[in-house]
């Protein structure tokens, strides 16, 4: 009998507890993340490339998506287009000034279930010392056990951010960002 009322208090207790994010770090380590970008390049094509160095941590729950959070640090340094010349311009103080802004980060500040693995994530973009509201259309791609004895959670987005409203001396116009996260739980 007592194990019985154990029992039903334990169920009872547990119904009545609110349900909490799971936490991960996102996986730059095995290179299951990328912050990846396309711009045109002067309208004549697309330049595309990545960040390759960034890190980041996120909360997560499917049952509660509003508890869900995110925050992202860039190495704005990383910057890479497969041109070493055009890096290098890039990095300098008419684009991304990177020896005086070394990184750019996101936090989320509200994420909103648009359904069927939906979301909108909603938060601040700082980059070149300029901090804008950005909402990065993102779907959850999957969660589950992996090989190694760990819980993974991975997310695909994208956002666009206007080269203007950051402050550069050069303008090409609107970058798209192209996200892939995965992230191991902790």
């Amino acid at each position: 009998m007592k194990k019985i009322i154990l029992a039903s208090a334990l169920l009872a207790t547990s119904t009545l507890m609110p349900a909490f994010a799971a936490d991960y770090i996102i996986d730059t380590d095995g290179a299951h993340a990328s912050i990846n970008f396309e711009a045109s390049h002067m309208g004549f094509s697309v330049l595309a490339g990545r960040f390759n160095d960034f890190s980041g941590n996120f909360s997560y729950d499917k049952e509660n998506i509003s508890a869900s959070k995110i925050t992202v640090t860039i190495d704005t340094s990383s910057f890479d287009s497969n041109h070493a010349k055009r890096d290098k311009h890039v990095r300098s103080d008419d684009f991304l000034d990177v020896s005086k802004y070394a990184e750019a980060t996101f936090v989320s500040n509200k994420v909103v279930d648009k359904g069927e693995g939906k979301l909108a994530i909603a938060g601040t973009f700082t980059m070149h010392g300029v901090s804008k509201p950005l909402v990065i259309d993102a779907v959850r791609i999957g969660e589950g056990n992996d090989p190694w004895g760990g819980y993974r959670a991975g997310f695909s987005g994208t956002a666009t951010i206007a080269m203007a409203e950051f402050g550069f001396k050069k303008d090409f116009g609107k970058v798209d960002l192209i996200l892939h996260i995965e992230g191991i739980r902790q």
